[in-house]
């Protein structure tokens, strides 16, 4: 192909036929060749040289030059040359100045083998790169969409689709369980993310994310397709139960029937592509007490309890609706928080009842206690909504002098004692945080209050690596089903109103410190690796 004595045309028609075959342009072909060229006659003419070749795109023509700068001083005749010497080479360069650019015309040669296998190892290579740049392309647009094609090979549990003019992949983890896949099977799957990596581009396909529901939806349903109904949110338990929630933009539509279609036609095509999965369409509401209602049925809830700033949401319901709220091993009010993104937590009208007993007597108590009033003025203080010391310390005297049965002096009073109680306290904790042994790194840890370094460090949590390796609900506490039985689980830090979010969120800052004190060591670790945690894809 770049032998003097070959067709100068064949290198046209094997660009254009590359180009067609590889579905990339022409251009990058010829491109490639040149630089190709330009590397194998370096090694002719010398590696100290900057070699620029061009090839005539009309008839195949190849000119070789050698790059100059124009120098006064020439230092390197190899790079380097005189305005003079330049002009001499051509009377084009007599506009040129110094520190320009020129072209020094060099002889054509006979490729040797080596300098040959040069050449058309960096035009291949340039060929692929753009081959997997075009690919990339094509496919990063496909992201978060559905992509179908044959599986064409199992690995390890891994299944290889192949998509056309590329492959994918299925992750073991993201396949619905208990689906039986072999090769040669036509296959759906959500495409959830195209990264570039030196192999060339990779694509990542799940059949269990909660977004391949969804997108069956699009395609089952017309009115999602067209903007009429939209998708708030979705939860999955891949293969076994899945939960969805839609709101009709067009007041006018019933959006869960819709989405069930006429005889369930709709919901059973996506129930019959997710492996018989069940799915409840849930309708949506601006008010979470009502959409909670919704997403726990068939459980009927008597009421909601609403704490919207730390998203948290108390549903009452009773005994015999208890079972169908939880639903077997906590799966339906699993699929409900996640479909929320609200902390629920399920309780009967009597737990609720003895929850608030015991809040309003703990509550008292520490009033009574720290504050050293008489029982029925720190009933009085709960009973108007003060829960705890630090409220009365920043509450205002006309606040609490409007409360019937404080007066002004007593008003000044509660609030004084409440400050010397804070100041005391702080100190109190401070030293306390000194003689647990408490590492800066924890201590440091934005997002921990003093009174809960304080819990931590009585739990024996004293490092940021302890608190990295606990869970939220460790944290939060939460309710688990042992042997059938529903068990409340007290969390470290339950006492400090701690929502889930807030907790993933402070055990995301600790792994996120350690991964990155980790790597900084080069790989030395102490007892302990995150490999783990980046697999999970954790740590992003």
């Amino acid at each position: 192909m770049l032998n003097k004595r070959a067709d100068k045309l064949e290198l046209l028609r094997i660009a254009e036929a590359v180009a067609l075959e590889k579905s990339i342009d022409k251009e990058l072909i010829i491109t490639s060749m040149e630089t190709g060229i330009a590397k194998a006659a370096k090694s002719k003419f010398g590696q100290d040289n900057e070699i620029k070749v061009l090839i005539n795109r009309d008839n195949g023509d190849i000119e070789i030059f050698r790059k100059l700068i124009v120098s006064d001083n020439p230092e390197n005749s190899n790079t380097e040359i005189k305005l003079e010497d330049a002009i001499n080479l051509d009377e084009m360069n007599k506009d040129k100045a110094i520190g320009d650019e020129v072209l020094q015309p060099l002889p054509s040669f006979d490729f040797g083998r080596i300098a040959a296998q040069t050449a058309k190892q960096v035009i291949n290579s340039n060929v692929r790169e753009a081959e997997r740049e075009r690919q990339y392309n094509d496919f990063i647009d496909k992201k978060d969409s559905i992509l179908s094609g044959i599986v064409k090979r199992l690995e390890f549990g891994n299944v290889i689709v192949d998509l056309g003019r590329t492959e994918a992949i299925i992750q073991k983890n993201e396949i619905i369980p208990r689906e039986n896949i072999k090769a040669g099977d036509r296959v759906k799957a959500y495409c959830q993310d195209v990264r570039r990596e030196t192999r060339g581009q990779q694509i990542f396909l799940s059949r269990a994310h909660p977004k391949f529901m969804e997108k069956l939806f699009v395609q089952e349903v017309p009115e999602i397709y067209d903007g009429m109904i939209e998708i708030k949110s979705s939860s999955r338990d891949p293969g076994s139960r899945a939960k969805i929630c839609v709101k009709a933009v067009d007041t006018s539509l019933d959006p869960v029937g819709a989405c069930v279609g006429m005889r369930g036609s709709r919901v059973q095509a996506v129930v019959n592509e997710l492996q018989g999965e069940k799915i409840d369409i849930v309708n949506w509401s601006e008010d979470p007490a009502i959409l909670v209602s919704n997403a726990l049925s068939p459980a009927e809830v008597q009421r909601v309890n609403v704490d919207l700033e730390r998203k948290k949401l108390d549903v009452i319901l009773s005994e015999e609706n208890l079972s169908k709220a939880i639903g077997r091993r906590g799966q339906n009010v699993r699929l409900a928080t996640k479909l929320l993104n609200y902390e629920i937590n399920i309780m009967t009208d009597a737990e609720d009842s003895e929850r608030r007993q015991l809040e309003f007597k703990e509550k008292t108590e520490n009033f009574v206690k720290n504050l050293e009033l008489d029982e029925t003025l720190g009933q009085l203080l709960v009973a108007e909504g003060f829960s705890t010391i630090d409220d009365i310390k920043d509450s205002s005297l006309e606040n609490l002098v409007k409360i019937e049965g404080i007066e002004e002096d007593t008003a000044k009073a509660l609030i004084e004692r409440a400050k010397e109680f804070y100041q005391k306290d702080q100190e109190d904790i401070s030293k306390r945080i000194k003689d647990l042994g408490l590492t800066d790194d924890l201590i440091n840890l934005e997002g921990l209050t003093p009174g809960m370094l304080v819990t931590l460090g009585e739990q024996k949590i004293l490092n940021l690596e302890d608190f990295a390796d606990l869970a939220s609900d460790e944290l939060t506490g939460g309710f688990d089903i042992v042997k059938g039985e529903r068990v409340k689980i007290q969390g470290y830090l339950e006492d400090f109103a701690l929502s889930k979010n807030e907790a993933d969120e402070l055990i995301m800052s600790a792994r996120k410190i350690i991964y990155k004190d980790w790597g900084m060591r080069n790989g030395k670790q102490k007892n302990k690796t995150y490999y783990f945690w980046k697999s999970k894809e954790i740590i992003h």
